[in-house]
């Protein structure tokens, strides 16, 4: 179609980066994603066509991330949209009675990956002269609940991340970070036990939200957006 996107998704094999994926190329968008999991991985490279690329890797670790970026890149070229979706959430408990090992893994990965993702991708946006950046951030990363303070952490950081980004983009490009909702999914069932059954599925969000990403632009620059 003559209006295709190339988009970026990372965390695309589970909940919303899942959800997503299945509904850009629903519409006739090209997707580059990727994920932890290659069972995931290969379930994708399996009901997707070759016109899309699925790669198994770790967003938290840069060298992973950066061969996988210059080989999508020499290929199809900078994309339209880069999803920075991929998070994890820590399982519920005081903050002072998390390990340092689960508190560093929400770091590197809600953070460091998010990152990683813009120092290998965004060059290629800059050199093109147009592109959006969506830093997936929650409501806990403009509010706070108990229990999931390494996650609201990182949240609240991506707010501050994508806002300093957007500062430093030229025009024709925007960094925006998005607060989806509640969603039904595993992360939210981590959190919520039962009750996570009230919201909507992710499913159901990408059919209000797929079209709300595609109309992100330069406008959109520096804001702090919700999935209308």
């Amino acid at each position: 179609m003559p209006d295709s996107k190339l988009i970026v998704v990372t965390g695309a094999t589970r909940g919303l980066g899942r959800a997503m994926v299945e509904r850009f190329v629903e519409l006739g968008h090209r997707v580059l994603g990727c994920g932890r999991g290659e069972a995931g991985i290969a379930a994708l490279r399996t009901r997707f066509n070759e016109k899309h690329d699925f790669a198994s890797l770790d967003v938290s670790r840069d060298d992973q991330v950066r061969a996988w970026a210059a080989r999508v890149l020499a290929k199809f070229g900078a994309p339209d949209l880069l999803l920075n979706n991929a998070a994890v959430v820590n399982r519920n408990r005081p903050l002072w009675q998390i390990p340092a090992d689960e508190f560093q893994k929400v770091i590197d990965i809600n953070i460091a990956g998010v990152t990683n993702c813009i120092r290998h991708f965004v060059p290629a946006m800059i050199e093109r002269g147009s592109g959006v950046v969506v830093n997936f951030s929650s409501g806990w990363g403009r509010s706070t609940s108990p229990e999931v303070a390494p996650y609201c952490a990182t949240k609240w950081a991506i707010e501050g991340l994508s806002q300093a980004l957007s500062q430093e983009l030229p025009d024709g490009l925007a960094a925006v970070a998005l607060n989806p909702g509640i969603i039904n999914t595993d992360m939210l069932q981590s959190c919520f036990g039962v009750g996570a059954a009230r919201y909507p599925s992710p499913e159901e969000w990408s059919r209000r939200s797929v079209p709300f990403l595609l109309k992100l632009g330069p406008r959109h620059n520096g804001q702090s957006v919700d999935v209308e």
